[in-house]
């Protein structure tokens, strides 16, 4: 593997871009998109300047920088991208928000559920099979809604409630198939993520798991791949297991370069 669709800095949840730029070069990759964490939805504002993730107001910031960061690896393509949360009710505000800005590509991910997360901060203990697997509907009709939406060239870690312990199981074939679907027919590019393997999910899982990649590939879907880095020791193991995923199921990542130009003619 030598490129990765999907990495963060410090301009969201990441660490400092000169040590993401120097690790992604001295991992061995050719090209690197950092896609930091971006919300415009007007009801999460107070838990975003909690948590400094206001990438909507500082991106040009760090497009200036990094400009300056890519001379530090000149063999590294450095690209601009950013990683949208999704929500139905936003995507007026998040189109608008994606013309003006002029990324290289989006990447487009859903967090949250009518205000709640879709991963394991999330407690479900109080709710019984029913609610849970109403919570994981709602999910994947969010998730299809960005499909179709097409205002994102990738669709970021799709199976996502896949690492929750409470509503880990619960996807079905007819979720995978209308997810599959849905990006087949608007060209939005599933991504296999690896934010969750080794120390850092319960599961040890890529996302999407196996049958999701049979589902989408069924459909003659593509993918890009991503380690979802967030720091400078996330590269190397992660693009181990990625490598070794793709020699295993023999799948080809579309070049990142196809994606920006397919963005950029869209």
């Amino acid at each position: 593997m030598t490129e990765d669709a999907h990495a963060h800095t410090s301009y969201s949840d990441g660490a400092g871009l000169p040590r993401m730029v120097d690790a992604a070069a001295d991992a061995g990759l050719d090209a690197i998109g950092f896609t930091d964490h971006c919300g415009v939805d007007g009801a999460r504002r107070e838990e975003r300047l909690l948590w400094n993730r206001n990438f909507d107001r500082t991106y040009e910031r760090r497009r200036e920088a990094l400009a300056v960061a890519a001379d530090r690896a000149p063999e590294l393509t450095v690209y601009d991208g950013v990683e949208m949360d999704y929500a139905p009710a936003a995507a007026t505000a998040i189109e608008s928000f994606l013309e003006a800005a002029g990324f290289d590509y989006a990447i487009g991910s859903v967090h949250y559920v009518d205000g709640r997360h879709a991963f394991p901060f999330e407690s479900f203990a109080d709710e019984d099979d029913a609610a849970r697997d109403a919570f994981v509907d709602a999910y994947y009709d969010a998730v299809v809604s960005l499909a179709e939406s097409d205002l994102f060239d990738v669709l970021g870690h799709v199976d996502l409630i896949e690492d929750h312990p409470a509503l880990r199981g619960r996807t079905t074939d007819a979720h995978r198939r209308r997810v599959a679907a849905a990006c087949a027919e608007t060209g939005t590019v599933p991504e296999i993520n690896a934010g969750r393997t080794g120390d850092r999910g319960e599961f040890d899982d890529l996302h999407p798991a196996s049958p999701f990649v049979e589902t989408f590939r069924d459909h003659g879907v593509r993918f890009v791949v991503g380690t979802d880095a967030h720091d400078p020791g996330d590269f190397t193991g992660r693009l181990d297991r990625l490598d070794r995923f793709l020699a295993t199921t023999g799948i080809e990542p579309l070049p990142l370069s196809a994606v920006v130009d397919e963005s950029s003619s869209a």
